[in-house]
């Protein structure tokens, strides 16, 4: 059987991390790079995160590139510190080795060659905020038609946010970027929303079972996420996130990354036409579901809205253990 092609672009936080691990543990399938940008921090510490993900998991052969230091249009906002400065809670020496890891192609440049060799076979995953992929569609217009899929972490389908009162972080921090992903990659896209998330947590002794396990992967995982404070029970019960949803462990991108590799543990999506509102004082950033489509949108998206919990922790949890 053929292996799954993917393309994994991110902002490399802690949640990222786990999601990059997930990638590099499943079955059948082959990480062809991974491109970077800014977002949870600035794009140098995701170069590096995503290094160390990669060595604490002995994958230092799949390629790394430098991709988008800001948004496309305009910067009204700045990388937050949720996971920590560095985005990986702070815990980590910082070394300059990584940077002889990266490759001195241009992150947009390296996802347009490798869709180009590829064609038609490849998943992106987008993490993040979605510059490099506003950029590739810029450079490239036929670029997301030679994509076998592609799958986003981002968004809200509720008008709920946690950048704003109505907008969810990746896409708040380069909404045009955004909106012209939504509008002119027209492959099949599967949209993982913050409330979607948020609404399929786990329990914290679910988590503290996946960082305990005695392997490298889950030992880094504990030491990223042991002094972070979005991974605080403490925090956690007055924050915004758990005034809406409620208390639980949320490892927002790997939801993403679990529906690419195993469509089974989505077990419900809405399809729709998708747009993201870029003006106005408060929408601004925030991602419209309009299953009735009468924004007349010849593309629909599909919106995830329940997962399999059993089998989306197993995959978690496996992951740590192969990685």
């Amino acid at each position: 059987m053929a292996c799954k092609l993917l393309i994994i672009d991110t902002d490399c936080g802690i949640d990222d991390a786990l999601a990059i691990i997930v990638a590099l543990a499943a079955p059948g399938v082959k990480v062809l790079g991974i491109t970077c940008c800014f977002g949870n921090t600035d794009v140098d510490n995701v170069c590096q995160n995503v290094v160390r993900v990669l060595s604490v998991c002995q994958q230092t052969q799949i390629p790394v590139f430098k991709g988008s230091a800001g948004p496309m249009v305009r910067s009204d906002t700045s990388c937050k510190d949720h996971f920590g400065t560095d985005g990986l809670g702070d815990v980590l020496q910082n070394s300059e080795i990584w940077k002889r890891q990266i490759q001195k192609e241009h992150a947009v440049h390296a996802m347009i060659r490798l869709v180009n060799e590829n064609q038609g076979e490849v998943s992106l995953i987008a993490l993040g905020p979605l510059t490099n992929l506003a950029l590739a569609v810029n450079l490239d217009p036929t670029f997301p038609q030679k994509l076998k899929d592609l799958y986003i972490m981002g968004g809200n389908m509720e008008g709920k946010g946690n950048l704003t009162p109505t907008a969810e972080f990746n896409f708040r921090m380069d909404a045009e970027s955004a909106y012209v992903v939504l509008e002119e990659y027209t492959c099949s896209t599967h949209i993982a929303t913050w409330e979607f998330t948020c609404r399929n947590k786990l329990s914290w002794e679910f988590f503290d079972e996946l960082v305990n396990q005695d392997t490298s992967a889950a030992r880094f995982m504990k030491k990223i996420t042991s002094k972070c404070w979005a991974f605080s029970r403490e925090f956690s019960t007055n924050n915004n996130k758990d005034v809406l949803f409620g208390q639980g462990f949320v490892p927002y991108d790997a939801f993403a990354v679990a529906a690419c590799v195993d469509s089974s543990v989505i077990t419900e999506s809405v399809q729709g036409a998708v747009r993201v509102e870029v003006q106005g004082a408060l929408g601004r950033g925030m991602m419209v579901v309009d299953q009735a489509n009468t924004l007349k949108k010849g593309h629909l998206a599909f919106v995830m809205k329940t997962c399999d919990l059993k089998k989306f922790s197993l995959m978690l949890k496996a992951s740590l253990q192969l990685a």
